[in-house]
């Protein structure tokens, strides 16, 4: 939970009886519960709000998919972890002719140019 351990937590109950003393800390503690599931409400409202915003195009969008490590994550390492994750006997099963051969060029020899690919 956050990374606190059992030591961290009883430190912070501690203070929390220090500063708000014995008989104000529950209602301390009800009203940061209120508080908080008042923000959980607010932000499931604001996300289903932009999917519905957004149309039937963008059903499995997910907000965390904007944070640039899942983003580079899921776009950019997708296909190196299909490729890791597949079964030898798959890659094995592509006949010679289906895969992607380039031919090396000799020595002296002018690579192909498409003067249409500018």
């Amino acid at each position: 939970m956050f990374g606190l351990g059992w030591p961290e937590i009883a430190a912070l109950v501690v203070i929390a009886l220090l500063v708000f003393g014995p008989e104000k800390l529950p209602q301390a503690a009800a009203q940061a519960g209120r508080t908080l599931r008042n923000l959980r409400r607010m932000a499931n409202n604001a996300k289903e709000d932009l999917q519905t915003g957004l149309g039937p195009e963008f059903a499995n969008f997910d907000p965390a998919d904007l944070n640039p490590k899942n983003f580079v994550r899921k776009h950019l390492t997708a296909d190196l972890e299909d490729d890791w994750n597949a079964s030898p006997t798959a890659a094995a099963a592509v006949p010679a002719a289906a895969s992607h051969a380039v031919e090396e060029l000799g020595y002296g020899e002018v690579p192909p140019y498409d003067p249409e690919a500018t």
